[in-house]
């Protein structure tokens, strides 16, 4: 039997007149719903137990005594259009996120400018505050890029600033030919430039001050703020439309389209690209892997960093659900306004999994790489074979998905 909230604190039988919301749990509902059916059969059933004309109260709270006391809190989640989705993730995540990533690329060209200026007796801190800002930069820049919407697809950030792996002989090309201004930047190939670049120019081979590599890391550092502020004032306007009065407006489905299908491809990103291949390539080789940020040291931060990213968009981390147009809906809260409860349950079941594998990464220990690699896989393999379909969605990757 379904049930569905209609008006404030009544719980009737679904009909035709009860559309917009529907009883749910953050847990499976299903213990409650047999409970609850065999309470009310008892009069029926037990007649020499319970008298006929056993309150309905009282076989409510004998449903709630036999179910698992965890599923004893019940929210009303309500329906969910796409529009509403597509607001509240542009309002409650991607917005603030590209606000975070400016601005710590801003901190970060700051850094450099005084690593370039820094006298001999300055440099060694000079150039441990740049790294730090480059960290904080990158850091956010995973975190915002993890489910690659929008701008980031528009604009194909990721390759612009994000090419992997950096081209040393590139780099210092580009250092000889010392462009000084975006114009000149821009005749730079991707692969000398960008986080992984200046990654190099801070670890790999770490600038001195007033070189004429110093000179070039201040201009990709400079690049890198033009880039995530561009972002910014892309997702700000993205956050400013009224998404959710479209509702499920072709416009308002096909930025949900877009957000679920690069949220699997987030996932893939980071199982295979970011953590299984170069572990892969490693075990063909015989020899130790070697990740994206192993230069500067913060492979695991990254990866949970971009964990956190795709994290935000899935699971409902709020205490009840919001209403419809007024906050974040994550795709397990979606799920359940649409009715789609056990796929719902399921999906929190592979995060909370992946929660676990993911903190416990570590490049040192293989076992906690593969472990992780299964777990996402298995997130991505739910999320296509069952969220997606339900969700009625088309999973395709942009050529914005890979590095």
């Amino acid at each position: 039997m379904t049930f569905q909230a209609c008006l404030p604190g009544a719980l009737i039988a679904a009909g035709p007149g009860c559309r917009r919301g529907r009883l749910s749990t953050l847990a499976s509902p299903a213990p409650i719903s047999r409970a609850l059916a065999f309470a009310l059969a008892l009069p029926l059933a037990l007649p020499l137990a319970l008298p006929l004309a056993l309150p309905l109260a009282a076989a409510l709270a004998l449903a709630l005594a036999l179910a698992p006391s965890g599923a004893a809190a019940q929210e009303a989640v309500p329906y969910y259009s796409a529009g509403d989705f597509d607001q509240g993730y542009y309002r409650s995540v991607q917005a603030p996120a590209a606000t975070r990533a400016a601005e710590a690329a801003g901190r970060l060209v700051t850094a450099l400018d005084g690593l370039c200026a820094a006298q001999p007796v300055q440099a060694p801190a000079a150039l441990a505050a740049a790294r730090s800002r480059w960290t904080e930069a990158m850091l956010a820049w995973e975190s915002l890029s993890a489910v690659a919407v929008g701008p980031i697809i528009t604009r194909r950030s990721l390759r612009a600033i994000d090419f992997q792996p950096a081209r040393p002989r590139l780099i210092e090309k580009a250092i000889v030919t010392a462009p000084s201004s975006p114009a000149d930047m821009e005749k730079v190939g991707a692969p000398a430039k960008g986080f992984p670049g200046l990654e190099w120019l801070l670890w790999t081979k770490p600038v001195e001050a007033g070189s004429p590599a110093c000179r070039f890391a201040v201009q990709v550092g400079r690049e890198l703020a033009a880039e995530t502020g561009a972002l910014k004032t892309g997702f700000d306007a993205l956050a400013a439309r009224a998404w959710a009065e479209e509702g499920d407006e072709p416009d308002a489905v096909a930025a949900f389209s877009e957000a679920v299908g690069q949220w699997v491809g987030g996932l893939e990103r980071l199982r295979w690209a970011r953590i299984e291949r170069p572990l892969r390539e490693a075990g063909s080789r015989e020899k130790p892997p070697v990740f994206a940020r192993d230069a500067s040291q913060t492979d695991v931060v990254a990866w949970q960093a971009a964990w956190q990213g795709l994290r935000a968009m899935a699971i409902e981390q709020a205490p009840r659900p919001v209403a419809p147009g007024q906050g974040l809906a994550p795709l397990e809260t979606f799920l359940r306004g649409r009715g789609a409860l056990t796929v719902a349950d399921r999906l929190r079941v592979g995060i909370g999994e992946a929660d676990a594998r993911m903190a416990a990464i570590d490049p040192g220990q293989p076992a906690s790489l593969d472990a992780a690699a299964l777990a996402l896989a298995a997130l991505k393999r739910l999320a296509e074979g069952e969220a997606a379909p339900t969700l009625k969605v088309r999973i395709g990757f942009s050529d914005a998905d890979g590095d």
